[in-house]
């Protein structure tokens, strides 16, 4: 079959050699480069829930504040960094490569979740967020910063929770960051807007967050 396929190309060129070549065929047009988005970014450094576990990440609230920023006709572009399961520690240790990949305008800092998951003390919780926000601070341009204050879990006593639920307040009034006190008010608790763990919000829930949120964030876009 091969020699078969040889011989009538063989023929083919030596009939066809008195004759023009085809003109040569044009490749066919390569996709335009991507176009660099040169919007003020705002980025959101969180855990599973800024992620959207369990979610389409279009469902997630970082996306959700992407429609709110451009139905205002603000001029941000919103950059999810949330990694599922990270506590505090874990936020600080990217927080420079972070910083280097695009510097933000505004930082939406969520940690914290899962120290409290794990029992892990407050001081160090309050140690990490603290240098988190003063490293961002040291950013040229500065960046406006949000932090959002979470709760721990009720069965590691009400000693715990007070301490946990204050290092957010101090470290906000310290740092001069817009403060949520409470990002999963109105979600933690009810069965509807959380997932069957209990513990991460549905895409209904997500809508909650992102309302709460944008109360505090839209000022602060405002202002820059």
């Amino acid at each position: 079959m091969i020699r078969f396929l040889t011989a009538s190309l063989v023929l083919t060129v030596v009939a066809c050699g008195s004759q023009q070549s085809p003109p040569p065929i044009d490749p066919p047009p390569s996709a335009p480069p991507a176009v660099a988005d040169s919007r003020p970014p705002i980025l959101f450094v969180g855990t599973s829930i800024t992620a959207g576990l369990g979610l389409d990440p279009a469902d997630a609230f970082p996306a959700l504040i992407q429609l709110k920023v451009d139905s205002a006709g603000l001029d941000y572009s919103v950059t999810n960094a949330g990694v599922s399961g990270e506590t505090s520690a874990g936020a600080l240790r990217r927080t420079d490569w972070l910083f280097r990949q695009d510097t933000p305008s505004v930082l939406v800092l969520e940690t914290g979740a899962n120290d409290g998951l794990r029992g892990q003390d407050p001081d160090s919780l309050e140690a990490n967020i603290r240098a988190i926000l003063l490293r961002a601070s040291e950013l040229r341009p500065k960046p406006r910063l949000v932090l959002v204050g979470m709760e721990a879990p009720p069965n590691l006593g009400q000693n715990y929770t007070t301490r946990f639920r204050e290092v957010y307040r101090r470290v906000a009034g310290e740092t001069g960051a817009a403060f949520v006190p409470f990002l999963l008010e109105g979600v933690a608790g009810v069965d509807s807007l959380n997932q069957g763990d209990g513990i991460h919000p549905t895409r209904e829930g997500h809508h909650v967050i992102a309302e709460t949120l944008w109360s505090v964030l839209r000022p602060v876009l405002l202002e820059r």
